[in-house]
């Protein structure tokens, strides 16, 4: 049976053991070499660099992620984090019970990764103290806040989805297309919509009728807010309506109230999604 032993001081050159046939001599660390020093470094580097972004680093102490990240994990942690302030927006403020949906093929993986980014995400704009991949657990703790996770690996419109929901209420959907994975908004508000997350966004719920649109762009228009895009759905003429837009810079909240009660929306609400 073999057996594994350090030599007191290091590096050993000299020693009786050298010259014994059944003795195999290593270094006592794997980075031991300039090589693999060298490598260790630039991993250190790295793992500094997305610290400092606020980026997933997975070699974190006390990350609780059970399995290594997988490359479409790692694809959806913005979504999920952006999803994550957005139900917190929408709902303007904390709930204590959170559904997180996995839906399609994302569902077959290891998802701890993307809950994580999740809760993240729901208290970024919450809580007083920054928010990182290894306190969010602790914070949302704290305060009482219950993620349950349903996973689906049938596939409905998209290959992969994420959704938010809270006792079916101010519901957003997320998933990602094409080979560059990017990110969109596919639901919110229990409306099908079809946009890209930006920086500075809009979301007016009202009656179903004419006139709307134009009255939304004159009020933004006046206070110089350019529109990006723009998106109408409804449920059904007449019925309720949403018009989802991004826009070019941050809209003030009492310009946002003041074109709800313009049109007489039911709900409105300035999302940004700039890092502070």
């Amino acid at each position: 049976m073999g057996q594994v032993v350090a030599f007191d001081a290091e590096p050993t050159t000299e020693s009786p053991l050298f010259a014994l046939p059944n003795v195999v001599v290593t270094p006592h660390l794997g980075a031991s070499t300039k090589q693999a020093q060298d490598k260790a470094g630039t991993m250190v580097a790295e793992a500094v660099d997305l610290a400092l972004r606020g980026e997933f680093v997975q070699s974190a102490v006390n990350l609780q992620v059970g399995a290594a990240i997988t490359d479409q994990v790692r694809a959806f942690m913005g979504l999920a984090e952006k999803l994550g302030r957005m139900f917190t927006a929408l709902h303007e403020g904390m709930t204590s019970a959170i559904t997180v949906e996995f839906r399609g093929r994302i569902a077959d993986e290891d998802t701890s990764a993307l809950k994580l980014a999740t809760i993240k995400g729901l208290l970024f704009d919450v809580v007083d103290e920054p928010v990182t991949y290894v306190n969010a657990p602790l914070l949302a703790e704290e305060r009482g806040l219950k993620l349950t996770t349903m996973a689906s690996s049938a596939p409905r419109d998209y290959v992969s989805l994420l959704r938010l929901s809270a006792d079916g209420e101010h519901a957003v959907s997320g998933t990602l297309i094409g080979p560059a994975n990017k990110e969109r908004l596919v639901e919110l508000w229990g409306f099908e919509i079809d946009m890209e997350p930006e920086a500075h966004m809009l979301f007016f719920r009202y009656v179903d009728r004419p006139g709307i649109v134009g009255l939304i762009g004159s009020e933004l228009g006046s206070a110089g807010i350019n529109i990006a895009t723009m998106q109408v759905g409804r449920q059904a003429a007449g019925g309720e309506a949403l018009i989802a837009m991004t826009v070019d810079s941050a809209v003030p909240a009492d310009l946002t109230r003041q074109v709800a009660q313009r049109i007489g929306a039911s709900e409105a609400r300035t999302i940004s999604l700039i890092h502070t």
